[in-house]
């Protein structure tokens, strides 16, 4: 599989273009282009090695998956609700009496939700099948690498999107970006097929996928479809006006596999359905193009999280850091997907200059490559532009969309140069190899203590494997679709027999060959071993809350809006659980969580390996309160929360800190991003007579509201939605339904935000608030408190 000597002709001989009665022939005999028909049949070794790939891809998504319990519970109390009531699983409402739905339409809830009635309600029934999505998506890249490429980069591109961190992360997670992922995926899979053979079907496939994307995170689904629909305009094996209306037929499908629950939920009496979570006005449409659309565009999201724009200390990204072209290499970014996207920039640019030239007429698979390159780099430079510079909320884990477009652009340009070979190959190839591992170093160095040899050995081995490809000998073997055949001896232009060469100078080639490969190899694992580093630390760190990242604790970083410390700890503190029991600010760095931690289905609570979490110490330490106190800044007392850039206010202890306070207390933001601990007495409170009420019980936002009824498995309101700044139910809204006996206990605590909300929402969740408790009897259980709606005070 090593490229020829120097002395290759610059670009290969193309074959003739087929006659007209060739090309009438081929399309009576068999529908596949002739390129495509050119095509031999896979290596004996692929089929093997690919279900080798999966293999180990389902082991490192599934090891330990329990262990995040209901990972993020706001998704899981959906879940819960749609397996128990299918009006909430078609709306994808919060609780099975359908008061509120998520904030994000359904799809991506559906296989969970099916998953939870078929085997019931843990967190196996929740995780797995984002595990197996994590693996058919590394399948499908596979494949749709693979046809034009060859076997190796089809291994090699599904590889690296297997141990991206990221990948790792949201595949073992239940949050919409899993489902996402894979449909982007096989959207580009199906354009990669028309663009070969030019059948309509492909794109009919495609635009269905962009449908139900949209169906499970809305506008970032359409993300990529500009830069496609270019692509295949210009580089389809069909008439131009074929073309267009072939992409117009693609929209239809997209807008009826996207439309038809836009179009129900819409027409659907507002009085008899849940509220659309996330709006202010109940309306989908609005969620769709405001607070999910373009208000992450330009950070004006009325009711998010610090939104309505103007968030502090952002430099153009508000409370979600630095815009700008370098974002997603900063701190905080950087180690979940940045690895290899250098890498991936270099060979895309040389991909499609080596073949700028080749044209469909006369190098139909040479076009095509150049079609997939095309395909693949407009959807991660569009993507990656979109993420740089968006204002509004942007959070670490969202970069999971790039994943598979790095990988593949790695594994296609890859063996595109390594076959080609040459000087120019050669030393592409070795430059990036080099730029990787000095980009690899500089990301481990930012965790300075964690793996410190490991940084130093990725950039030895790195520049060492750049230097091996630089050698000017190189034997080629004869290569048919990018495979190696024959017996290895030199059989292109330049080699000893064809060019006169003395005798005996096969053996230096031979030489040669070795140390490229051996070279090459040094030069894959070197690419890996970081991004694999930071997967089997994220695998082996469980996972909980709505913000959530991969790896290690990071130097500089930033998480969430607020924050605290740069890089989310003082120096020398690192991840434990990645998210358990601790007040403060969730989000404030890399793998910096807080709230409840992964409490799993069973009540039991992983978080306590961290020590009791008092408020001050910041979540994800490796024990809540070790001998030195490693949580505090220096002179710090305990149990005050740390300063340096402003953090989120409302952290356990802190003003709406309330609910179960203590060991299980709430998370940060009064339980806005991360739910709290329920106790055995707490939940025997609530499913005493639940029967008798709609809501067992009533609280501010989302998380609250689902750790307790993931606790009880009955419905509990969610006031205001997520943020608890959506007007659901109003004040009067909330006392009609007190009056009718519907509502049990209403439980203290969550965060409604200053004037009705987050980030100027209009949600009542405050007047909700003091009415309650000026009205009604306060109960105590524990360290929880709850109002009983039942009983005056």
């Amino acid at each position: 599989m090593t490229p020829p000597p120097s002395g290759t002709p610059a670009h290969p001989s193309y074959p003739p273009p087929l006659t007209s009665q060739e090309r009438g022939l081929a399309s009576v005999v068999t529908p596949q282009s002739p390129a495509a028909a050119a095509r031999p049949a896979q290596p004996r070794w692929a089929r093997p090695a690919l279900l080798a790939l999966l293999l180990v891809t389902a082991v490192l998504y599934l090891w330990s998956l329990s262990a995040s319990g209901y990972a993020n519970q706001f998704y899981s109390a959906a879940v819960q609700a749609g397996s128990e009531s299918w009006k909430a699983f078609f709306f994808g409402s919060s609780d099975a009496a359908n008061s509120i739905t998520v904030d994000k339409p359904p799809a991506a809830l559906w296989p969970m939700a099916l998953s939870v009635r078929l085997f019931g309600l843990g967190s196996w029934a929740i995780l797995v099948p984002e595990a197996l999505m994590g693996v058919a998506t590394v399948g499908v890249l596979y494949g749709a690498v693979r046809r034009r490429f060859g076997a190796g980069a089809g291994l090699l591109a599904g590889g690296a999107l297997a141990v991206t961190p990221v990948a790792a992360l949201m595949f073992r997670f239940n949050n919409p970006d899993a489902l996402l992922c894979l449909l982007m995926v096989c959207a580009i899979a199906a354009v990669l097929r028309a663009l070969d053979d030019g059948r309509t079907k492909w794109l009919l496939l495609a635009g269905v996928c962009f449908g139900l994307g949209f169906l499970t995170k809305t506008l970032q689904a359409w993300l990529i479809l500009p830069a496609l629909a270019v692509v295949y305009v210009c580089c389809a094996p069909v008439a131009l006006r074929r073309r267009f209306g072939q992409l117009l037929l693609a929209g239809l499908a997209l807008v009826v596999s996207g439309g038809w629950w836009v179009a129900i939920v819409e027409l659907w009496p507002a009085a008899s359905r849940p509220y659309i979570g996330g709006s202010q006005h109940n309306s989908f449409l609005e969620l769709t193009f405001g607070y999910n659309g373009f208000g992450r565009i330009t950070g004006n999201e009325t009711g998010s999280v610090g939104g309505g724009g103007g968030r502090p200390g952002g430099g153009g990204g508000g409370g979600w850091g630095e815009t700008g072209i370098t974002r997603l290499f900063s701190s905080d970014m950087g180690g979940q997907i940045a690895w290899l996207l250098p890498a991936a920039v270099i060979l895309l640019v040389a991909g499609v200059w080596v073949l700028r030239r080749a044209r469909r007429a006369t190098a139909a698979e040479q076009a095509g490559q150049r079609a997939e390159f095309l395909v693949w780099g407009g959807a991660l430079l569009t993507t990656f532009a979109t993420f740089s510079f968006m204002s509004g909320i942007f959070h670490q884990y969202y970069n999971i969309a790039l994943a598979p477009y790095i990988a593949a652009l790695v594994g296609m340009g890859a063996a595109l140069l390594w076959r080609r070979g040459g000087r120019g190959a050669s030393l592409v190839l070795a430059a990036t190899v080099a730029v990787t591992a000095g980009w690899s170093y500089v990301l481990l160095d930012r965790s300075p203590e964690w793996l410190p040899w490991l940084r130093w050995t990725v950039l030895g081995v790195g520049l060492v494997a750049a230097v091996g490809l630089l050698l000017p000998v190189r034997a080629g073997a004869s290569v048919r679709n990018g495979e190696p055949v024959g017996d290895g001896k030199p059989v292109r232009d330049g080699d000893p027999a064809r060019a006169g060469a003395p005798a005996g100078a096969g053996a230096p080639l031979r030489a040669g060959r070795r140390v490229a490969v051996l070279a090459a190899g040094l030069g894959v694992v070197t690419a890996l071993a970081g991004p694999l580093a930071y997967t089997l630390d994220t695998v082996n760190t469980p996972k909980s809350g709505s913000i959530i990242t991969a790896g290690p604790s990071v130097r500089g970083g930033m998480g969430g809006p607020g924050g605290g410390f740069p890089g989310g700890r003082p120096p020398g503190m690192w991840r434990g659980n990645n998210g358990g029991t601790a007040g403060g600010a969730p989000g404030g760095g890399q793998g910096a969580q807080g709230g409840q931690g992964a409490g799993g289905p069973q009540g039991t609570n992983q978080a306590t390996r961290q020590g009791n979490g008092q408020a001050g110490n910041q979540p994800g330490n490796r024990a809540g309160n070790q001998p030195g106190n490693r949580g505090r800044l220096p002179g710090q007392a305990a149990g005050r929360q740390g300063t340096g850039r402003p953090g989120f206010p409302g952290g356990a202890g802190g003003p709406g800190g309330l609910g179960e306070r203590g060991a299980g207390r709430m998370g940060g933001m009064g339980g806005l991003l991360n739910g709290s601990k329920v106790s055995a007495k707490a939940k025997t409170l609530l499913e005493k007579d639940a029967g008798d009420y709609t809501w067992a019980a009533a609280a501010i936002g989302s998380q609250n509201a689902a750790s307790y009824q993931l606790a009880t498995q009955k419905p509990v309101m969610a006031i205001g939605g997520f943020n608890g700044s959506d007007p659901s139910p109003t004040l009067a809204q909330f006392k009609a339904q007190v009056a009718d006996g519907k509502i049990h206990y209403f439980i203290a605590g969550g965060r409604g935000g200053p004037g009705g909300g987050q980030g100027g929402g209009q949600g009542g969740s405050p007047k909700i608030t003091s009415w309650v408790t000026k009205t009604f009897k306060k109960v105590t259980v524990g360290s929880a408190t709850f109002y009983d709606l039942t009983r005056k005070a």
